[in-house]
């Protein structure tokens, strides 16, 4: 009963308009094109395996600007981050010139019910450019094409009784064309995995799933996931911690999609942590690249969820298949190639 209740407290604290950042009764929009990038100050430039590259504070006067919760590398280099609320931010990433964004609506119009909209998770096939996205609430999957124009829509009966606001959290389509997705929590709450499917091609196509059940950390969430170059995943973690008001802890995790079994349980190792004193808040977008020299490159993007108590950050981490991270690495099964 008493986690009940704090859940029902922490989801009234993240619930849009508590603490909200905007001024109440403003509503004139703001469709400027800008972007501030400001970096953080890294106290430690180790974390687990990786190598804390930089982590930033995103900002912008732009009224479709922030809570995103799914992010995905474009050809160009260029990161897309999907937001609750049914927008995107297409950016240039630090380091790599100007971030010339694109704030825009990712459904084509402007959203008051996130109910339909509510953007959770997204993943790209890299060779024809479209876009997945999962979406909370309507436990949906969304596919577009590649310059954003839906092409279809479904809700698959698998997760029709999954909770309103617990799924689809997590997504990633595999190179083999396979498509991965994970609830947040069961639907019942009160039980320490939660559900996974497992879709044999394009889940919008009218895939039949594989049901198995996945297991975290006591308290964490999968909330993101993105394939490794090895063919692991790479799955990112989140904790509330119950406080007034909340603030987030992570944890990377490597999981094997190979180990998938129907009805069993999956399980990965944990590889790192995202706590304090690592600029840290409601981290929710994972996106994975591989550099010519063969790093791996994680982006990982937060969801201030409109509060005015959370940040909007981005955070890059390396991870080198030679040298001394790698060298960490080595208790944790397969090396990225």
């Amino acid at each position: 009963m008493l986690r009940l209740f704090l859940l029902l407290i922490v989801a009234l604290v993240l619930a849009p308009g508590t603490w909200i950042r905007s001024t109440p009764g403003v509503s004139v929009e703001d469709n400027r094109q800008s972007l501030s990038i400001t970096p953080l100050p890294v106290a430690d430039s180790e974390l687990g395996v990786f190598d804390v590259a930089g982590v930033w504070g995103l900002d912008s006067r732009n009224s479709r600007f922030g809570s995103y919760s799914g992010l995905v590398l474009l050809d160009s280099g260029r990161l897309l981050a999907v937001s609750d609320s049914g927008n995107q931010l297409e950016f240039t990433p630090p380091g790599e010139g100007e971030p010339h964004p694109r704030l825009a609506s990712l459904v084509g119009q402007s959203v008051s019910d996130k109910t339909h909209f509510d953007a959770e998770s997204a993943t790209r096939d890299r060779a024809s450019g479209r876009l997945w996205v999962g979406y909370e609430h309507s436990n949906r999957i969304g596919r577009l094409d590649r310059n954003l124009r839906p092409e279809g829509r479904v809700r698959p009966a698998a997760m029709r009784n999954w909770g309103g606001n617990t799924g689809p959290e997590a997504m990633a389509r595999l190179d083999d064309g396979r498509f991965l997705v994970l609830a947040e929590a069961d639907p019942a709450w009160f039980t320490d995995d939660s559900p996974g499917l497992l879709f044999p091609n394009d889940p919008v196509e009218g895939s039949t799933p594989q049901a198995f059940r996945f297991a975290a950390p006591e308290g964490f969430r999968p909330v993101d996931m993105a394939q490794l170059p090895d063919g692991r995943m790479l799955i990112l973690l989140r904790e509330v911690k119950w406080r007034l008001p909340p603030r987030f802890a992570g944890k990377l995790m490597v999981a094997d999609p190979a180990e998938i079994r129907s009805g069993a349980v999956w399980k990965g190792e944990v590889i790192a942590d995202l706590e304090e004193p690592l600029p840290t808040d409601n981290y929710e977008g994972l996106a994975i690249t591989q550099a010519n020299d063969g790093t791996v490159v994680a982006w990982l993007i937060s969801d201030d969820n409109a509060a005015s108590f959370q940040r909007t950050l981005l955070m890059k981490l390396e991870w080198r298949p030679d040298g001394q991270t790698q060298q960490k690495a080595r208790g944790t099964g397969r090396t990225p190639r």
